[in-house]
Parts: structure tokens; C-alpha cells; sequence
């Protein structure tokens, strides 16, 4: 019994509940009982001559528009196809990081090649290694006067020194000729003395020779190898004379090139018979 009173009690909840709704719905659309029964057609404006109505007007507008004789016009003629304009329609995403990439690696490349040639190509230097031209003989024999007999040319790396012009003839019985050109500069050009150019290496083991005043030599210190005033050897374990560059004398100016590197003279060349002049800076190191 208690089970069918509950169900009796859900259904009468439930017809409560769609009953209210229904209330509810009524009173949201705004009228009451009393509206709704007030709101009946007025017979006098339903049997007035009010006219045609708007719906009516539209649809005489359009039959009339229908029934007129309008023109006809020709349509226009058709045009050929034209293949687009590849240009025109611009280039895609896919082509532009193609041609982005090719020509990045062009790019890239020729900086490359750029650079190999660079290095490559023979500079302009004007220090070691090119031809130098150290100046006017004149002044270049007065300077290695004052400077006691040794003029030091830092940029070329050498020395100059005068050559006498009584052992030219010697010398042309022992050096070769592109040696002899700045020797005989004396004698062929009218100048007091030739000049050679010599390189400051030490040909024993590429120590820097320095001059000795007090014995008018190129004595090294690093092994005692000693050489006369042009640069032949005369003591020491060095085994030739002093290299030298290639000069070359024009209208009176000297000019060395430092890129030309001839091999000293044999041992025992001694074209001057230059002998110590005083005592040596350094003493004698044979057998070393």
C-alpha cells in the first residue's frame, strides 16, 4: 500500500509541475485572461474599405515588371584562353626558399673563390720580399761613410756596404752577373765605389749577423762566423760567404730586390784581401 501511495503522490507532483510551467509560459508572454478575452477583431475596421495591402502591392509591381517588354541584349562574345602569366602570379612558397638556398650557396661560394684568389694573387708589397729602392748612389755611398762603413736597411732586412772599384776585376773572374751588377756600379757608372746587398742571415744557422766596427767584419755572435766587408766568409763554421740579393742600378738609384737571394761565394773567396782591421768583437768559434 505504501509503494502505491508514493506512486500516486510522483504523479500528482508531476501534474503540479507541467501545470505551473504552462502558468508560467502565460505569463511570460505578457497577457492576461482578461486581454486575451478583450482581443477580438473590431468589426467596423474589418468591413472598412481599407484598400489593398502591402503584400498585395508588391505582387501587382512584379507581374507588371514581368509582363513589360524589356529589351534584349546581346550577350558579349566569348574571349580565347590566355595561359596565365607565370610572373603575374607571383612566385610560390616552395620556389622561394629554392631560390633562396641556391642563392645562398652562390653566395657563400663566391666569397670563397673570392678570398682563394685574393690570396693567390701576387700583392703590391713594398717591404721584404719585393724590390726596394733604397735611393740615389751618391747619397747611399756618402751614408755608408758616415755610418763607418755598414748601412743597415731594416725594411729589406740587409745590409749595404761599398764595393771597391780596384777588385772588380777579381771579381768578375768569380761572381755571376747579376750579382756583379751593383759591384761594378763603380766602374761602369762613374760612382767612388760599387754596392752589394746583403742578406743579415747567417748562412751557418739564420742568426742575424751584426757589423763589428773595430774590426770592419760581419761577425755573428751565435757561432763566431765571420765575413770581410762584402760578405766573404774568413773564419767560423758557416759554410759559404753571407748571402746576398740581386740589385740593379738605373739613371744612378739603387734599387734591391729582396724576393732574389743568391748563395754566398765558396769558401776561400776573398776578392778584396780585406784582413781585420782592428780587433774582433767576436772571437773566432772554429770547428763548431
Amino acid at each position: 500500500m505504501s509503494i502505491i501511495a508514493i506512486i500516486i503522490l510522483a504523479v500528482l507532483a508531476v501534474a503540479v509541475l507541467v501545470g505551473a510551467s504552462k502558468r508560467r509560459d502565460r505569463s511570460a508572454a505578457g497577457l492576461s485572461k482578461e486581454a486575451r478575452r478583450n482581443d477580438k477583431p473590431n468589426p467596423a475596421l474589418v468591413d472598412a474599405d481599407t484598400g489593398p495591402t502591402g503584400r498585395e502591392v508588391e505582387a501587382a509591381a512584379a507581374a507588371a515588371r514581368n509582363e513589360a517588354d524589356a529589351p534584349i541584349v546581346p550577350s558579349a562574345p566569348d574571349e580565347p584562353f590566355m595561359a596565365p602569366d607565370p610572373v603575374a602570379l607571383g612566385v610560390t612558397r616552395r620556389q622561394f626558399f629554392n631560390r633562396s638556398l641556391v642563392g645562398m650557396m652562390g653566395f657563400g661560394l663566391s666569397g670563397f673563390g673570392a678570398a682563394c684568389i685574393a690570396f693567390l694573387w701576387p700583392q703590391g708589397v713594398s717591404g721584404f720580399g719585393s724590390k726596394i729602392k733604397v735611393g740615389n748612389m751618391v747619397e747611399i755611398l756618402a751614408e755608408i761613410k758616415v755610418n763607418n762603413g755598414f748601412l743597415y736597411k731594416p725594411e729589406g732586412r740587409m745590409w749595404i756596404t761599398a764595393y771597391p772599384n780596384g777588385a772588380v776585376e777579381k771579381a768578375r773572374n768569380t761572381y755571376s752577373a747579376v750579382e756583379l751588377t751593383g759591384m761594378t756600379a763603380g766602374v761602369d757608372q762613374g760612382f767612388d765605389a760599387g754596392v752589394i746587398a746583403l742578406y743579415q742571415k747567417c748562412p751557418h744557422l739564420g742568426c742575424r749577423v751584426p757589423n763589428c766596427v773595430s774590426s770592419q767584419w760581419f761577425e755573428c755572435p751565435c757561432h763566431g762566423s765571420q765575413y770581410n766587408q762584402v760578405g766573404e766568409k774568413r773564419g767560423g763554421p758557416a759554410p759559404r760567404g753571407m748571402d746576398r740579393f740581386a740589385v740593379s742600378v738605373d739613371g744612378g738609384v739603387l734599387t734591391v730586390d729582396t724576393g732574389t737571394i743568391v748563395q754566398g761565394p765558396p769558401i776561400g773567396t776573398n776578392t778584396t784581401g780585406q784582413e781585420a782591421e782592428g780587433p774582433n768583437c767576436i772571437s773566432e768559434a772554429g770547428g763548431h
